[in-house]
Formats: C-alpha cells, sequence, structure tokens
C-alpha cells in the first residue's frame, strides 16, 4: 500500500525576498526527504506592519521573527525561514535553529542613483552600514530607509537619495543585476563589514525536531554563521546597532566602536570546535564592550 505523503508547514514573511528563500528551503527539503509535501503560509510581523519604524530607535530584537515563531511553538507550522541576520541571538524556549542553507555571497551592494559618483545623501537605517560608509564618504549624510528591495531600488532612481545599501545575496536571489536609474557597486569585506549571519537562510524549529532536518542543510554554513553569533551572543547586536562580524574563507573580521575594522585567520575546524571560545579570546583581546 502507498503511504501518503508527509506535509510540512513552513512559516514565512509575505515579502518576495522571504518567499524566494521559503522556495529555496522547500527545495533542499524535496531533495534530502523523499515523500513529503510542503505548504508554505505567509505571515505579517510587527516589523512588516510597522514601516514607518526606525529600527535603530525602535529596537529591531525579534521584530520580524515573532510571529513565525508563535507558530512554531503553537504547532500551526513545522519549520520557519529567516534570514538569519534577523534572528536574535537567544532562541524562544523550545524552539532551536536546525541548520541553514548554503550562504550566497555575503557582501553589500551601493546602489547609486545613475550619474552619481561620490554620493552626499546615502538612505540606511543600519548603523553597522552608515559608521562604516564613513570611511568611504566622509562627507556623506545619512537618512532613513525601510521598504521591500523593489521599492528601495525605485527611492533611490527617483532621486530619494543619492545611494543606498543592499545585500549581494537579496538581489541574486531575486534575479536582480540592475534596475532603471541605478548603478550597483559591490563593497568588499574588508570596506563594510556585512551584519552577523548576513546572506544565510536559517531553517528554525522545534528543538525536538532539529534531527529531522539537520542532516539536509549545509555544515559549512553553520560552521561560519554559528561563529559569528557566539560574538552577537557576547556582544549584544541586532539592527539598532553598530557591530558585524563575518567569517568567510577562514577569516574572521569584525566591526565594532571600541576597535574599529580587525581582522584575524581562523581555521575553520577551529572555528566549529571552539565558536564561544574564539568569541570569548578575541572580545578580551581586543578590549571589547558591549555594542
Amino acid at each position: 500500500m502507498i503511504q501518503p505523503a508527509k506535509e510540512f508547514v513552513v512559516a514565512t514573511r509575505k515579502s518576495p525576498l522571504a518567499l524566494k528563500q521559503a522556495e529555496m528551503a522547500v527545495a533542499c527539503f524535496e531533495q534530502a526527504i523523499p515523500g513529503t509535501v510542503y505548504r508554505v503560509e505567509k505571515m505579517v510581523t510587527t516589523g512588516d506592519r510597522q514601516r514607518e519604524w526606525s529600527l535603530e530607535k525602535e529596537g529591531g530584537k525579534g521584530l520580524f521573527t515573532k510571529e513565525l515563531e508563535d507558530a512554531l511553538l503553537e504547532k500551526r507550522a513545522d519549520f520557519a525561514v529567516h534570514s538569519a541576520k534577523d534572528l536574535p541571538s537567544e532562541m524562544p524556549k523550545g524552539l532551536s535553529i536546525a541548520g541553514f542553507l548554503p550562504r550566497e555571497s555575503p557582501e553589500d551592494v551601493l546602489v547609486l542613483k545613475k550619474g552619481i559618483e561620490i554620493p552626499k545623501v546615502i538612505a540606511t537605517g543600519s548603523p553597522r552600514r552608515r559608521i562604516q560608509l564613513r570611511f568611504l564618504y566622509p562627507k556623506a549624510e545619512f537618512i532613513e530607509i525601510r521598504g521591500n528591495v523593489d521599492t528601495r531600488l525605485n527611492k533611490i532612481a527617483e532621486g530619494y537619495a543619492d545611494a543606498t545599501v543592499l545585500a549581494a545575496a537579496g538581489l541574486k536571489r531575486l534575479g536582480i543585476v540592475g534596475s532603471e536609474g541605478t548603478e550597483f557597486v559591490k563593497l568588499g569585506l574588508d570596506d563594510c563589514v556585512p551584519a552577523v549571519g548576513q546572506a544565510a537562510v536559517a531553517i528554525q524549529c522545534r528543538t525536538s525536531d532539529v534531527p529531522e532536518y539537520e542532516r539536509a542543510l549545509d555544515s559549512s554554513t553553520s560552521i561560519a554563521v554559528g561563529l559569528e553569533r557566539a560574538f552577537m551572543k557576547r556582544l549584544g547586536g541586532g539592527c539598532q546597532v553598530a557591530f558585524a562580524v563575518n567569517y568567510s574563507d577562514g577569516k574572521l573580521r569584525i566591526y565594532h566602536k571600541d576597535c574599529g575594522r580587525v581582522s584575524r585567520s581562523i581555521p575553520i575546524q577551529y572555528a566549529k570546535e571552539k565558536p564561544t571560545e574564539i568569541a570569548d579570546q578575541l572580545i578580551q583581546q581586543l578590549e571589547l564592550g558591549h555594542a
């Protein structure tokens, strides 16, 4: 007798990028776990509803995750798909990160209004980006911007500001290689250290279900983001603070107000085995306070 396919309910935000990432997660699990089907539940988070909020002033912790986490805890969903950079360092009791999809390139992209070479006004709500961009454009002024990727691109083309900054991974996942009225310039990892978890897609589930999902997910991304999140847990961090850590190709890059930008070579095996120890040692060596 043929067994019916097992259905999983997938919680995601409703933005085009979030839906694309949910689609990627479903494709990953369909291949890794035969005999399964998936139903995507689109949800609106507090951060989506409060489009006029300044994430820096209001605080960004949990704004884009709580409603999805509630669905997991109430068993209305089996797993949730998040941009890893949106996830706070602490999980609600009973929930865990099962792992991550393979990570895309973590760099930021400077989106310039066509014809602008040196921006005088840069639109970004991220203190991390703003402070690092001041090294590149010391005379620039900064203003807030909210909205999905298309909204931000249109605002720059229409002259809302001379430039904004978007994650290269999000642009790639949406198939955007350019847009009318703008020009794209990729920022090097050493010029603008990305946010913790940037370009990684996290799969969150009930802790008891982790073994069901983790075998399908990417181990190297888990090591990298695990190390980055070890710093975030020790120092705090999120949308509202100027703090960044990225681990790529054996190199750890840090931006913090107390030390500026620094980098260290970290073997991947050491990153896998001792993420908290690495974070504690470097925080002490660099004399870093709370972000």
